[in-house]
Protein backbone atom coordinates (compact mmCIF):
# COMPACT_ATOMS: atom_id res chain seq x y z
CA UNK A 1 0.00 0.00 0.00
CA UNK A 2 2.98 2.38 0.98
CA UNK A 3 4.39 2.15 -2.48
CA UNK A 4 1.92 2.05 -4.72
CA UNK A 5 0.08 5.25 -2.58
CA UNK A 6 3.25 7.63 -3.00
CA UNK A 7 3.39 6.50 -6.70
CA UNK A 8 0.08 8.04 -7.45
CA UNK A 9 0.88 10.68 -4.88
CA UNK A 10 4.15 11.75 -6.97
CA UNK A 11 1.96 11.20 -10.10
CA UNK A 12 -0.79 13.65 -9.28
CA UNK A 13 1.72 16.04 -8.01
CA UNK A 14 3.32 16.44 -11.38
CA UNK A 15 0.48 16.20 -12.83
CA UNK A 16 -0.86 18.95 -11.08
CA UNK A 17 2.43 21.09 -11.71
CA UNK A 18 2.27 21.02 -15.49
CA UNK A 19 -1.44 21.55 -15.58
CA UNK A 20 -1.22 25.08 -13.21
CA UNK A 21 1.91 26.39 -15.37
CA UNK A 22 -0.29 25.30 -18.73
CA UNK A 23 -3.06 27.12 -17.30
CA UNK A 24 -1.41 30.05 -15.51
CA UNK A 25 0.32 31.37 -18.85
CA UNK A 26 -2.68 30.80 -20.93
CA UNK A 27 -4.87 32.89 -18.68
CA UNK A 28 -2.71 35.48 -19.14
CA UNK A 29 -2.69 35.81 -22.56
CA UNK A 30 -6.76 35.45 -22.35
CA UNK A 31 -6.97 38.20 -19.80
CA UNK A 32 -5.21 40.42 -22.16
CA UNK A 33 -6.96 39.07 -25.42
CA UNK A 34 -10.53 39.55 -23.63
CA UNK A 35 -9.56 43.14 -22.46
CA UNK A 36 -8.12 43.76 -26.22
CA UNK A 37 -11.06 42.07 -27.93
CA UNK A 38 -13.74 43.75 -25.65
CA UNK A 39 -14.90 40.19 -24.98
CA UNK A 40 -17.13 39.11 -22.05
CA UNK A 41 -17.11 35.32 -22.77
CA UNK A 42 -13.07 35.22 -23.12
CA UNK A 43 -13.01 37.47 -19.74
CA UNK A 44 -15.39 35.03 -18.26
CA UNK A 45 -13.22 32.04 -19.59
CA UNK A 46 -9.93 33.42 -18.10
CA UNK A 47 -11.80 34.10 -14.68
CA UNK A 48 -12.60 30.48 -15.18
CA UNK A 49 -9.39 29.91 -15.88
CA UNK A 50 -8.20 31.78 -12.76
CA UNK A 51 -10.28 29.79 -10.22
CA UNK A 52 -8.76 27.15 -12.09
CA UNK A 53 -5.17 28.37 -12.00
CA UNK A 54 -5.75 28.70 -8.28
CA UNK A 55 -7.70 25.54 -7.73
CA UNK A 56 -4.34 23.48 -9.44
CA UNK A 57 -2.17 25.99 -7.01
CA UNK A 58 -4.27 25.08 -3.73
CA UNK A 59 -4.38 21.51 -4.70
CA UNK A 60 -0.69 21.72 -5.34
CA UNK A 61 -0.23 23.31 -1.93
CA UNK A 62 -2.12 21.16 -0.56
CA UNK A 63 -0.01 18.04 -1.90
CA UNK A 64 3.34 19.48 -0.48
CA UNK A 65 1.64 20.44 3.14
CA UNK A 66 -0.06 17.07 3.04
CA UNK A 67 3.52 15.75 2.99
CA UNK A 68 4.50 17.32 6.40
CA UNK A 69 5.02 14.53 8.85
CA UNK A 70 2.30 14.35 11.48
CA UNK A 71 3.31 15.52 14.82
CA UNK A 72 1.43 15.59 18.47
CA UNK A 73 -0.59 18.67 17.53
CA UNK A 74 -1.73 17.22 14.58
CA UNK A 75 -1.47 13.43 14.64
CA UNK A 76 -2.95 13.21 11.44
CA UNK A 77 -0.50 14.68 9.82
CA UNK A 78 -1.90 17.90 7.55
CA UNK A 79 -3.57 15.23 4.93
CA UNK A 80 -6.85 17.36 6.11
CA UNK A 81 -5.37 20.29 4.30
CA UNK A 82 -6.08 18.66 1.13
CA UNK A 83 -9.83 19.04 1.86
CA UNK A 84 -9.89 22.45 3.44
CA UNK A 85 -8.35 23.58 -0.22
CA UNK A 86 -11.00 21.82 -2.04
CA UNK A 87 -13.56 23.62 -0.31
CA UNK A 88 -12.15 26.89 -0.41
CA UNK A 89 -11.56 26.14 -4.60
CA UNK A 90 -15.52 25.43 -4.50
CA UNK A 91 -16.38 28.59 -2.89
CA UNK A 92 -14.11 30.65 -5.19
CA UNK A 93 -15.56 29.12 -8.20
CA UNK A 94 -19.27 30.14 -6.76
CA UNK A 95 -17.93 34.06 -6.35
CA UNK A 96 -16.74 34.14 -9.80
CA UNK A 97 -19.42 32.51 -11.65
CA UNK A 98 -21.30 35.33 -9.58
CA UNK A 99 -19.44 37.98 -10.76
CA UNK A 100 -19.63 36.84 -14.46
CA UNK A 101 -23.66 37.18 -14.07
CA UNK A 102 -23.60 40.46 -12.94
CA UNK A 103 -21.34 41.40 -16.02
CA UNK A 104 -23.14 39.74 -18.27
CA UNK A 105 -26.64 41.62 -17.34
CA UNK A 106 -24.97 44.75 -17.46
CA UNK A 107 -24.20 43.60 -21.44
CA UNK A 108 -27.82 42.64 -21.79
CA UNK A 109 -29.13 45.82 -21.10
CA UNK A 110 -25.99 47.69 -23.32
CA UNK A 111 -24.53 45.10 -26.06
CA UNK A 112 -21.20 46.26 -26.61
CA UNK A 113 -19.39 45.48 -29.69
CA UNK A 114 -17.10 42.62 -29.79
CA UNK A 115 -13.89 41.32 -31.84
CA UNK A 116 -14.10 38.64 -33.89
CA UNK A 117 -10.87 37.65 -33.15
CA UNK A 118 -11.72 36.63 -29.47
CA UNK A 119 -12.05 33.05 -31.87
CA UNK A 120 -8.46 32.15 -32.57
CA UNK A 121 -7.91 33.02 -28.41
CA UNK A 122 -10.40 30.86 -27.87
CA UNK A 123 -9.47 28.19 -29.82
CA UNK A 124 -6.07 28.25 -28.17
CA UNK A 125 -7.72 28.17 -25.02
CA UNK A 126 -9.61 24.85 -26.09
CA UNK A 127 -6.17 23.20 -26.79
CA UNK A 128 -4.63 24.19 -23.57
CA UNK A 129 -7.37 22.79 -21.83
CA UNK A 130 -7.69 19.45 -23.55
CA UNK A 131 -3.89 19.22 -22.92
CA UNK A 132 -4.56 20.22 -19.09
CA UNK A 133 -7.38 17.43 -19.74
CA UNK A 134 -5.47 14.97 -20.43
CA UNK A 135 -2.85 15.13 -18.24
CA UNK A 136 -5.00 15.18 -15.05
CA UNK A 137 -7.22 11.93 -16.20
CA UNK A 138 -3.75 10.27 -15.98
CA UNK A 139 -3.40 11.23 -12.59
CA UNK A 140 -5.69 9.47 -9.97
CA UNK A 141 -8.87 11.29 -10.09
CA UNK A 142 -11.16 8.45 -8.88
CA UNK A 143 -9.86 8.65 -5.60
CA UNK A 144 -8.39 12.09 -4.67
CA UNK A 145 -11.21 14.91 -4.16
CA UNK A 146 -8.47 17.62 -4.75
CA UNK A 147 -7.09 15.96 -8.18
CA UNK A 148 -10.92 15.38 -9.21
CA UNK A 149 -11.90 19.47 -8.43
CA UNK A 150 -9.18 20.14 -10.42
CA UNK A 151 -10.21 18.17 -13.51
CA UNK A 152 -13.44 19.38 -12.72
CA UNK A 153 -12.49 23.05 -13.14
CA UNK A 154 -10.41 21.91 -15.87
CA UNK A 155 -13.91 20.39 -17.90
CA UNK A 156 -15.63 23.34 -16.92
CA UNK A 157 -12.98 25.88 -18.71
CA UNK A 158 -13.32 23.33 -21.91
CA UNK A 159 -16.91 24.10 -22.89
CA UNK A 160 -16.25 27.47 -21.26
CA UNK A 161 -13.91 27.78 -24.72
CA UNK A 162 -16.10 26.06 -26.50
CA UNK A 163 -18.58 28.44 -25.76
CA UNK A 164 -16.72 31.38 -26.59
CA UNK A 165 -15.94 30.04 -29.90
CA UNK A 166 -19.07 29.44 -30.85
CA UNK A 167 -20.11 32.95 -29.76
CA UNK A 168 -16.86 34.29 -31.79
CA UNK A 169 -18.60 32.59 -35.07
CA UNK A 170 -21.63 34.04 -34.23
CA UNK A 171 -20.35 37.21 -33.84
CA UNK A 172 -18.46 37.41 -37.05
CA UNK A 173 -20.96 35.70 -39.65
CA UNK A 174 -23.97 37.98 -37.82
CA UNK A 175 -22.64 40.16 -36.20
CA UNK A 176 -24.65 39.01 -33.00
CA UNK A 177 -22.90 40.79 -30.09
CA UNK A 178 -25.41 39.38 -27.57
CA UNK A 179 -23.89 35.93 -27.81
CA UNK A 180 -21.00 36.60 -26.22
CA UNK A 181 -22.80 37.46 -22.74
CA UNK A 182 -24.84 34.71 -23.54
CA UNK A 183 -22.13 31.88 -23.97
CA UNK A 184 -20.76 33.55 -20.28
CA UNK A 185 -23.59 33.31 -18.59
CA UNK A 186 -23.56 29.15 -19.77
CA UNK A 187 -19.66 29.42 -18.27
CA UNK A 188 -21.34 30.88 -15.01
CA UNK A 189 -23.78 27.98 -14.55
CA UNK A 190 -21.05 25.18 -15.41
CA UNK A 191 -19.32 27.13 -12.68
CA UNK A 192 -21.53 27.18 -9.90
CA UNK A 193 -22.69 23.22 -10.56
CA UNK A 194 -19.26 22.27 -10.40
CA UNK A 195 -18.25 24.96 -7.29
CA UNK A 196 -21.23 23.43 -5.56
CA UNK A 197 -20.34 20.13 -5.59
CA UNK A 198 -16.91 20.23 -5.08
CA UNK A 199 -17.92 22.29 -1.41
CA UNK A 200 -20.67 19.78 -0.62
CA UNK A 201 -18.24 17.21 -0.99
CA UNK A 202 -15.42 18.46 1.20
CA UNK A 203 -18.03 20.14 3.66
CA UNK A 204 -19.23 16.25 4.44
CA UNK A 205 -15.58 15.14 4.88
CA UNK A 206 -14.82 18.43 7.41
CA UNK A 207 -18.36 17.47 9.42
CA UNK A 208 -17.01 13.66 9.62
CA UNK A 209 -19.19 12.50 7.79
CA UNK A 210 -19.36 8.46 6.80
CA UNK A 211 -17.48 8.31 3.11
CA UNK A 212 -19.98 7.82 0.13
CA UNK A 213 -18.76 4.29 -0.74
CA UNK A 214 -18.91 2.98 2.89
CA UNK A 215 -22.19 1.41 3.65
CA UNK A 216 -22.57 1.29 7.51
CA UNK A 217 -24.92 -1.09 7.79
CA UNK A 218 -22.78 -3.63 5.94
CA UNK A 219 -19.58 -2.82 7.90
CA UNK A 220 -21.66 -3.04 11.18
CA UNK A 221 -23.44 -6.58 9.81
CA UNK A 222 -19.88 -8.10 8.40
CA UNK A 223 -17.98 -7.94 11.88
CA UNK A 224 -20.93 -9.25 13.61
CA UNK A 225 -20.94 -12.13 11.63
CA UNK A 226 -17.16 -12.58 12.67
CA UNK A 227 -17.08 -16.01 14.64
CA UNK A 228 -16.63 -14.93 18.44
CA UNK A 229 -17.87 -11.82 18.03
CA UNK A 230 -21.42 -10.92 19.79
CA UNK A 231 -21.70 -7.19 19.27
CA UNK A 232 -20.50 -4.30 17.71
CA UNK A 233 -21.27 -0.49 18.99
CA UNK A 234 -19.97 3.29 18.94
CA UNK A 235 -19.00 2.52 15.48
CA UNK A 236 -17.83 5.35 13.42
CA UNK A 237 -16.31 6.07 9.76
CA UNK A 238 -15.33 9.29 8.47
CA UNK A 239 -12.52 10.37 6.00
CA UNK A 240 -9.12 12.09 7.05
CA UNK A 241 -8.77 13.19 3.06
CA UNK A 242 -10.52 12.19 0.34
CA UNK A 243 -8.92 8.81 0.07
CA UNK A 244 -8.22 7.96 3.76
CA UNK A 245 -10.61 6.56 5.56
CA UNK A 246 -10.62 5.42 9.29
CA UNK A 247 -12.65 3.84 11.60
CA UNK A 248 -13.25 3.38 15.39
CA UNK A 249 -15.44 1.08 17.08
CA UNK A 250 -15.99 -1.54 20.11
CA UNK A 251 -16.46 -5.15 19.91
CA UNK A 252 -17.87 -7.54 22.51
CA UNK A 253 -16.17 -10.91 22.35
CA UNK A 254 -16.94 -14.34 23.88
CA UNK A 255 -14.95 -14.74 27.33
CA UNK A 256 -13.18 -17.33 25.58
CA UNK A 257 -12.09 -15.69 22.36
CA UNK A 258 -8.11 -14.92 21.42
CA UNK A 259 -8.23 -11.48 21.18
CA UNK A 260 -5.20 -10.57 19.75
CA UNK A 261 -5.98 -12.92 17.05
CA UNK A 262 -9.82 -11.84 16.76
CA UNK A 263 -8.26 -7.78 16.70
CA UNK A 264 -5.89 -8.93 13.65
CA UNK A 265 -8.73 -10.81 12.09
CA UNK A 266 -11.08 -7.42 12.32
CA UNK A 267 -8.52 -4.99 11.00
CA UNK A 268 -7.68 -7.37 7.96
CA UNK A 269 -11.12 -7.70 6.93
CA UNK A 270 -11.94 -4.17 7.14
CA UNK A 271 -8.79 -3.49 4.98
CA UNK A 272 -9.98 -6.14 2.16
CA UNK A 273 -13.62 -5.84 2.49
CA UNK A 274 -14.10 -1.81 2.69
CA UNK A 275 -10.06 -0.47 2.33
CA UNK A 276 -10.09 1.08 5.44
CA UNK A 277 -6.38 0.83 6.39
CA UNK A 278 -6.89 2.85 9.76
CA UNK A 279 -8.91 1.17 12.09
CA UNK A 280 -9.18 1.75 16.03
CA UNK A 281 -10.83 -1.45 17.80
CA UNK A 282 -11.66 -1.61 21.24
CA UNK A 283 -12.45 -5.57 22.70
CA UNK A 284 -14.11 -6.03 25.55
CA UNK A 285 -15.37 -9.15 27.34
CA UNK A 286 -19.59 -10.13 27.65
CA UNK A 287 -19.05 -8.44 31.34
CA UNK A 288 -18.69 -5.06 29.55
CA UNK A 289 -21.97 -5.69 27.50
CA UNK A 290 -23.92 -6.37 30.80
CA UNK A 291 -22.64 -3.32 31.93
CA UNK A 292 -23.32 -1.54 29.13
CA UNK A 293 -26.83 -2.83 28.74
CA UNK A 294 -27.77 -1.73 32.27
CA UNK A 295 -26.31 2.08 31.98
CA UNK A 296 -27.94 2.25 28.65
CA UNK A 297 -31.55 2.95 28.79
Amino acid sequence: MGHDHSHGHNQNKKALLISFLFIFSFMIVEVVGGVVTNSLALLSDAGHMLSDAAALGLSLAAFYIGEKASDMGKTFGYRRFEIVAAFLNGITLILVSLYIFWEAYRRFIDTPTVSPGMMIIAIIGLIVNIIVAWILMKGDNEHNLNVRSAFLHVLGDMLGSVGAIIAGLLIYFFDWNLADPIASVIVAILIVISGWRVTKDSIHILMEGSPGDVDMEKVSMSLSQIPGVMEVHDLHVWSITSDFKALSCHVVVGDEVNRDGILVQLSSFLEQEFGIHHSTIQVEGETVLEGHHHSCT
